[in-house]
């Protein structure tokens, strides 16, 4: 006998379902698989290379590599697959990201210093400034932003060194020699490491008037969550500096703390 009153089974299937969601979950691994072992090889690898560096199934690694091109996250030349320009895109767009998140703790420690804030991203040799909170003191020190500073003799730039691996720096400077704009500014490569060990030990790095006559800074790397690699620093003139670095390093590392605390680093 049919029971027209039974209740029909109301299971819920609008939310996600646990197979396709863990299934999802390792397409997305796979393919940060996929463009992490790129990134290694800037000069590209065919399908059987990626095999063997993934230790993933060729059929997959197919199917991945073909759905990534389409995304422009891949692309293919000659047989050899190489990170595309969809990338730099998405990284474009996280810069931006980063430095509207960080810019109201720029001015607060602009204002409170009364000092000029800069931040910098880097950029190889160079420091690369894409942000700046200027003094409005008198007698100040600013930038124009996009400017490239090199990276061995400014304070921001020696944070991020102190950051990498001494091989990466050494890398820079093949022959160990170093230019030099003023009499402060390291000319070989070995007293620079040793320097780079010491702002390691104190979270600060400084320039003292390295880059230029009657300028100084002192400076810090950030931690963003991001492959870009980020330092803030307070430039300062030479004449305020050594009387108000306690309070200009306590303003920046306090500073560095809130950055990182908004971005998730803390």
């Amino acid at each position: 006998m049919t029971n027209d009153n039974k209740v029909p089974d109301r299971q819920d299937k609008t939310g996600p379902d646990k197979t396709e969601t863990t299934a999802g979950a390792q397409v997305i691994a796979k393919s940060a698989r996929v463009m992490r072992t790129l990134e290694q090889h800037p000069q590209g690898l065919n399908l059987n290379q990626l095999v063997a560096e993934t230790g993933m199934p060729r059929s997959t690694l197919h199917r991945l590599c073909s759905a990534l091109q389409e995304e422009r996250f891949l692309r293919q030349d000659n047989g050899l697959w190489r990170l595309g320009p969809g990338l730099a895109q998405l990284a474009a767009s996280a810069h931006q990201d980063i430095v509207s998140v960080i810019r109201p703790v720029l001015e607060k420690l602009g204002r409170r210093t009364r000092e000029t804030v800069d931040l910098c991203v880097y950029r190889g040799a160079h420091a690369v400034l894409v942000d700046q909170f200027a003094s409005d003191q008198e007698l100040r020190v600013v930038s124009a932003p996009g400017t490239a500073f090199p990276v061995h003799m400014t304070a921001h730039g020696k944070a991020m060194l102190a950051a990498m691996d001494d091989q990466e720096t050494e890398s820079l400077f093949p022959d160990g020699v170093l230019p030099r704009r003023t009499d402060a500014s390291h000319g070989n490569l070995a007293d620079l490491l040793a320097e780079l060990k010491t702002i390691r030990q104190h979270g600060v790095a400084v320039d003292l008037q390295e880059h230029g006559a009657g300028v100084c800074a002192i400076g810090t790397v950030l931690k963003t969550g991001t492959p870009e690699l980020y330092a803030m620093s307070l430039a300062v003139p030479d004449l305020r500096f050594e009387r108000d670095l306690e309070s200009l390093r306590s303003g920046l590392l306090q500073a560095k703390a809130e950055i990182e605390a908004l971005l998730g680093q803390d």
